[in-house]
């Protein structure tokens, strides 16, 4: 069985990184939060735009989502920087992300006096935990316990025949190998949802083969609720451009990176994996900020992330591998870009043979190996995928 270096958690998790977290619980504490992170080394943001001003039932969903991220396996402490009259529940977000047994720490904006004084305290609060996680060592781990997250962006007509085909053949043999695998957009199942249906566990009309379709359809009426057709912004301009003629064409080169195993379940936005194993999907909508942090908040270690025109961005706690189906712009991205599988469209190795390309760097990544975009910073695009008006 093979093995990567990992950060062995309190509660049993694994990580391949490890962060102090910062996670404002709402909008109005971003800059103070935004501020500690700059001050302190080893330090992440969460920097969404949510928090008040919504629906309870987003409210909920924002603080779930948080939760999740603050329990991430790739986070080793985390500071809550509230602001006092949010309508997140900041008192849950603590105790949760403490259950852990990860040390957590907490101030209010309002109370301290406003946002310089918060700035010191949260900064002081920052460096202490910086400075507690600091010592902690990686152990040989079983890649059963991996958890990988995967999504295309940026797609064109070689992400179906090649990085998402890659991606594929790694989802595959992690699940094979006894890890774990959570692929979304939902968006991008349209037309093709009845292929995904039928690999569902108890099969098409099973639980999960129904709830596949069903939250296809929810993803539709939503945009049908406005008067809309959800084919009028999918695919984009960009999937256009790059040959992508229609939603489903995009669906069925889309879910090529799922790979070929059953499908266990669907996980709801914010919901964590713990112990269950195999394929999972979890419903997201397709654009970076929102899925990103949907994935990362399942506690995955990282993200395989197929790309063909060339989307560049990763996320704060969670790395994320470009893996670029076009031969073109791996050569002209290729600052951004982490693996080639242009080659497969060229001729020059078979899907097999950058498959393992891809699981080697796999390991790399997440003993530790710094992603394309983690060495640039380009890692702070994120968002809290919510379902109501703000009001």
């Amino acid at each position: 069985m093979d093995t990567f270096m990992g950060y062995v958690r309190p509660d049993g998790t694994v990580g391949s990184r490890n962060y102090v977290a910062v996670i404002p619980s709402v909008i109005c504490a971003t800059d103070v939060a935004q501020a500690i992170v700059n001050a302190v080394k080893g330090t992440v943001g969460f920097f969404h735009h949510q928090g008040c001003c919504q629906l309870p039932s987003d409210l909920k969903r924002v603080t779930d989502t948080l939760i999740s991220l603050g329990c991430s396996p790739n986070v080793g402490a985390a500071l809550i920087v509230s602001l006092g009259c949010e309508g997140t529940d900041t008192e849950r977000l603590v105790k949760e992300v403490a259950a852990t047994g990860k040390p957590v720490e907490v101030i209010h904006i309002q109370e301290l006096g406003g946002m310089s004084r918060a700035i010191q305290a949260g900064t002081d609060l920052a460096q202490k935990l910086a400075i507690e996680i600091s010592g902690m060592q990686r152990q040989p781990v079983e890649i059963s316990r991996a958890i990988m997250s995967i999504k295309c962006g940026g797609s064109d007509a070689t992400s179906g025949m090649a990085s998402n085909c890659v991606i594929g053949y790694v989802a595959d043999k992690l699940v094979d190998l006894g890890a774990t695998v959570i692929f979304g957009e939902t968006t991008e199942f349209i037309g093709g949802e009845h292929i995904l249906a039928r690999r569902a566990v108890g099969g098409e009309k099973g639980p999960v083969g129904c709830r596949i379709y069903e939250i296809v359809n929810n993803m539709e009426n939503r945009a049908k609720a406005i008067g809309e057709d959800m084919r009028g912004g999918q695919p984009t301009p960009g999937n256009i451009a790059g040959g992508l003629s229609s939603i489903e064409e995009k669906s069925l080169g889309a879910i090529v990176k799922s790979g070929h195993r059953p499908i266990q379940g669907v996980l709801e936005y914010p919901q964590r994996i713990t112990t269950e194993k195999g394929l999972w999907i979890k419903d997201t909508p397709g654009r970076e900020p929102e899925i990103l942090t949907g994935m990362a908040a399942t506690g995955a270690q990282f993200m395989l992330f197929s790309t063909g025109r060339g989307a560049p961005q990763g996320f704060a706690s969670m790395p994320v591998v470009k893996i670029c189906g076009n031969p073109n712009t791996y050569e002209r991205m290729s600052h951004d870009m982490d693996l080639n599988a242009g080659v497969i469209i060229q001729g020059k190795k078979s899907i097999d043979e950058v498959g393992e390309e891809a699981y080697k760097l796999v390991l790399e990544v997440l003993s530790g190996r710094m992603t394309k975009n983690e060495s640039i910073h380009y890692t702070s695009t994120m968002d809290i995928y919510c379902l109501g008006p703000v009001i």
